[in-house]
C-alpha cells in the first residue's frame, strides 16, 4: 500500500509510531471492508430452507461491520493519515479468501462466512499485540472492543453449524 504524507497533529505519539500505526489500520481496515462486502454477497444471494433467518442474520452481520469499517477509517484520520477505504484498495489489499461463487447455499454460506470471521478475528488480536507491543493503547484497545464484536458475530455463525 503506497505510503501518504501524513497529516499534522498534536497527537503525542511519534510520527513513526504513528506511520506503523496507519499501516497497520489500513490492513486491517482493507480486511474487514472485505468481510463487510463477501456478508452482503452472501446475504443478497444465499438459498436454502433457512433462507429468511440467514437473508436477516447475514444483513445485520454486515450492518454491525459498518461501526468497526468507520471506527478504524477515523483511527487512521485521527493519527494523521489517509483512511484507504475504496472497494478497489480494499479488494487488492485484503488478506481475507474470496468467497466461492459457485453455490450459495445457506449452511455452506454460513460455514464459509465462518471461516472468513474467524480469520479476522485472529488478525485482530495480532493487531491488538502488535498496537500494545508499540505502545499505542488507544489503537489496542479500539482493536479490542472490534474483535469482541467480531467473536460475538463468530458465536451466531458457529451455533447454526452445531
Amino acid at each position: 500500500m503506497a505510503k501518504h504524507k501524513q497529516n499534522p497533529t498534536r497527537i503525542d505519539i511519534a510520527p513513526k509510531l504513528r506511520e506503523k500505526m496507519i499501516a497497520l489500520l489500513n490492513a486491517q481496515l482493507a480486511d474487514t471492508l472485505d468481510l463487510y462486502t463477501q456478508v452482503k454477497q452472501a446475504h443478497w444471494n444465499v438459498k436454502g430452507p433457512y433462507f429468511i433467518a440467514l437473508h436477516e442474520l447475514f444483513d445485520e452481520l454486515a450492518e454491525q461491520l459498518e461501526g468497526p469499517v468507520d471506527d478504524v477509517a477515523e483511527r487512521v484520520t485521527a493519527l494523521g493519515g489517509v483512511a484507504m477505504g475504496t472497494a478497489r484498495i480494499a479488494a487488492k489489499a485484503s488478506r481475507i479468501a474470496e468467497l466461492p461463487h459457485d453455490s450459495y447455499d445457506g449452511m455452506q454460506m454460513v460455514a464459509l462466512l465462518a471461516d472468513r470471521y474467524a480469520q479476522l478475528a485472529k488478525s485482530t488480536r495480532a493487531a491488538i499485540d502488535a498496537s500494545n507491543n508499540a505502545g499505542d493503547a488507544d489503537t489496542a484497545d479500539l482493536f479490542t472492543g472490534i474483535s469482541r464484536g467480531l467473536d460475538k458475530s463468530l458465536w451466531f455463525l458457529e451455533a447454526h453449524l452445531q
